[in-house]
């Protein structure tokens, strides 16, 4: 199943697609059916793409996300049971995903370094210059930068948020606020309290 052979730039949603589209794509790939597959990856792969970027704040990190993403919906598939949007439901295994992947490296790091791995992170983001919102979530640290994607970018509750990131719904709300707090400063927009 080679349904990302050309770059993620060349993949768009197709026009009235939507969720009733994808029920029956699912019904059709739960069973084998590897066009309907595709046809659910091209529709959903710049949504996840963008979602993978801004967890990571890599291109090349991204893409691994997306692959994995996809290959383990792929596998999940006769499981799904639309309670759930289809949409909903890859989103999660991204972020699933991508949690996955920043703990695995964060844990290679440190058995290669005596420093943390954010320490390493952040020196080789500090350097980027904040040009744009997209730059400057790229810098966050990670717990910050997830809550904020999940929460203010995507629209998931801060349980929803909590429950996929492991951690306490009240950490949730601290960690969008010393994102939004550290945005600002990185921007060098002024609040007015």
């Amino acid at each position: 199943m080679d349904v990302a052979a050309a770059p993620l730039s060349e993949y768009t949603a197709p026009k009235g697609a939507g969720p009733d589209e994808d029920l029956l794509a699912v019904a059709a790939a739960a069973r084998g059916d590897r066009r309907a597959f595709e046809r659910l990856y091209r529709r959903h792969v710049g949504q996840i793409y963008a979602l993978c970027l801004r967890m990571t704040g890599r291109h090349d990190r991204a893409e691994d996300c997306v692959q994995e993403t996809f290959i383990a919906a792929w596998r999940a598939l006769p499981g799904f049971a639309s309670r759930s949007r289809f949409s909903t439901w890859l989103h999660r295994i991204a972020v699933n995903t991508v949690i996955g992947r920043q703990r695995g490296l964060a844990a290679r790091l440190e058995m290669v370094t005596d420093e943390p791995a954010e320490v390493l992170d952040r020196r080789a983001v500090d350097d980027l210059p904040a040009l744009d919102v997209e730059a400057a979530i790229a810098t966050l640290p990670d717990g910050a930068r997830h809550v904020l994607v999940m929460v203010g970018l995507y629209g998931f509750s801060h349980e929803e948020a909590a429950a996929e990131l492991g951690i306490a719904v009240g950490t949730s709300k601290a960690q969008l606020h010393r994102a939004r707090a550290l945005l600002t400063a990185r921007l060098g927009l002024e609040t007015s309290t």
